[in-house]
């Protein structure tokens, strides 16, 4: 895969998720983050969105490994 082709799907990508912000869908958190409020702070652990974002990651990677 050539670099050119990297900054393509890099491009798409941003601009996909551009989109979606703009659009400002309530996608996060999802069900299965850990979320705490208290009084004076917040904890977010997002557990499952790191989840999901490691299988997409593993599945992009892998089929641009086999080209």
């Amino acid at each position: 895969m050539k670099f050119e082709d990297l900054i393509i799907i890099l491009g798409i990508f941003l601009f996909l998720i551009g989109i979606l912000l703009k659009l400002n869908l309530k996608i996060f958190p999802l069900p299965g983050d850990i979320l705490i409020k208290g009084e004076n702070f917040v904890f977010y652990f997002p557990i499952v969105t790191s989840i999901i974002i490691s299988i997409l990651a593993s599945i992009i990677l892998w089929f641009l490994s086999k080209k």
